[in-house]
């Protein structure tokens, strides 16, 4: 291709704090300007090297995302939370801090709460949710009606038929990246990563590229994880620059009737095995909180099919759904999850994953976009391996659907619809062309990614529209 430059060499992950207690005090006291200010004071010794002085800008970094994510004051929360509670007060909000429902950060001695937090505690408090319902009144969302129509066709299907994948369902997807007008200089290149679909899968297939906005682009080589379609434009003074494609592919709905008796013994001396059953700095790590909980949840159960199930459930039952912080702001997602007892679809996921390789049953990670007629938004959910079956789908976030059928309610552990988009089928990993600077997003790939050589642009200076096009009749 022409005029595009391929960066060879990056740092596209960041994993853990500073090597200096003293700097990872202040920042986990929330005294960010003094953290920052000792980051500095290290960088300019002089005795660093290149990694280092990497890791130490996106501690910077990392803290000032955190001050993007709480940027709410008690009177924002309380503005909301009076439309369900008219007394509420600072003692009421007190009391649900205390508790971990509301969610808030000191920064700099000033008290700030994430910018989901007040509509994320109608989701975690059991009183609030109720007071909220009686307000509001009870009605089941759109998606939710959709699953309990369409899943048992799926399963009906699959019996059928005999077979797993069934129901191709053919998508037209139209994809938009903008970023703001003179985010970067006039002149300047910006390099993009856009989200694209996974090619040769069994339940995603046929992927067409119909339309581009730009005559040069490469689309990662299939062996990479996180799947992307790469632009270059020049920035102009005073206009957005708009990236742009039009695909069409083949989704299809997948779902196992799995007896547990079926179940072999695992193979632990292989690769593969090694792979997916071990712990991955810094979000799949066999803490004490991880092995207090497995102990609690799978208690004497051997059945790795059953294990799996069990854990399932326990996160059914006990994790509900929250709006979710960046990523990369979190150092351990399942220990933050554990911890305040929410959390979102990849949140969920990686606490599955992390309990299940704890367990000795393999897992592994798969995202990108749920386009479900009814809704569509990033999604993140996984797939787990028993010997004698294979690779599986599980999704964590979709939970047991309300079915009196009990394969219905439990489709999503072995099962998934067609209208889940395959973007990555691993999580922080390279993208390709290489990405310079630390991504918006170091753990999934979904929105995009945007850079140029003076650094990274994060989320708050572009945007992005997914529009989907149903080409089955039956979907119009």
């Amino acid at each position: 291709m022409k005029n595009i430059f391929l960066f060879l060499f990056s740092y596209s992950m960041i994993f853990c704090q500073t090597n200096y207690e003293s700097i990872n005090t202040a920042i986990n006291s929330g005294e960010f300007s003094k953290a920052a200010d000792m980051l500095d004071s290290v960088i300019r010794k002089g005795s660093l090297s290149q990694l280092e002085i990497y890791e130490m800008e996106f501690e910077k970094e990392r803290m000032e995302r955190i001050r993007k994510d709480f940027q709410k004051t008690e009177e924002d929360i309380l503005k909301y939370v009076r439309r369900y509670f008219p007394d509420a007060d600072a003692n009421k909000l007190l009391i649900w801090e205390e508790d971990g429902s509301l969610e808030f950060k000191v920064i700099d001695g000033k008290k700030y709460y994430f910018n989901r937090a007040h509509s994320n505690l109608f989701r975690v408090n059991k009183l609030a949710k109720e007071q909220k319902i009686i307000i509001d009144g009870e009605k089941k969302d759109n998606l939710d009606l959709f699953l309990e129509e369409y899943l048992p066709g799926v399963i009906k299907e699959v019996r059928k038929k005999n077979d797993n994948v069934v129901m191709p369902v053919s998508l037209r997807l139209n994809y938009k990246l903008i970023v703001e007008a003179n985010a970067v200089p006039e002149g300047e290149i910006i390099r993009c990563w856009l989200p694209y679909p996974k090619e040769n899968f069994t339940r995603q297939k046929d992927v067409k590229l119909i339309y581009i906005n730009s005559d040069d682009y490469i689309i990662s080589p299939e062996h990479y994880r996180h799947k992307t379609l790469y632009i270059e434009k020049i920035s102009e003074k005073d206009k957005p620059v708009e990236f742009e494609y039009t695909l069409e592919y083949t989704g299809y709905n997948e779902w196992h009737k799995i007896d547990p008796a079926s179940i072999l013994d695992y193979n632990s001396f292989s690769a593969d095995y090694i792979a997916n059953t071990g712990e991955r700095t810094p979000h799949i790590i066999f803490t004490d909180k991880i092995k207090n909980l497995s102990a609690e949840i799978t208690e004497s159960e051997s059945n790795p099919y059953l294990k799996a199930k069990k854990i399932y459930k326990w996160i059914n039952d006990n994790i509900p759904w929250a709006g979710a912080r960046e990523y990369s702001t979190i150092y351990n997602i399942p220990d933050y999850c554990i911890s305040n007892g929410w959390g979102d679809c990849g949140i969920q996921t990686l606490l599955f994953m992390t309990l299940c390789r704890y367990n000795g049953i393999p897992a592994r990670w798969q995202s990108g976009w749920m386009l479900h007629p009814r809704e569509v938004n990033l999604h993140d959910w996984c797939e787990i391996y028993f010997e004698g079956i294979g690779w599986i789908p599980v999704d964590q976030s979709f939970k047991l659907v309300d079915s009196d059928d009990e394969d219905v309610r439990w489709f999503f552990f072995g099962g998934i619809d067609a209208f889940h988009l395959i973007v990555n089928n691993d999580y922080s990993q390279p993208l390709f062309p290489a990405k310079i600077f630390p991504r918006s997003e170091t753990v999934d790939f979904q929105r995009g990614e945007v850079e140029w050589k003076g650094g990274n642009l994060y989320f708050d200076q572009w945007d992005y529209f997914m529009t989907v096009e149903y080409l089955n009749p039956s979907f119009e």
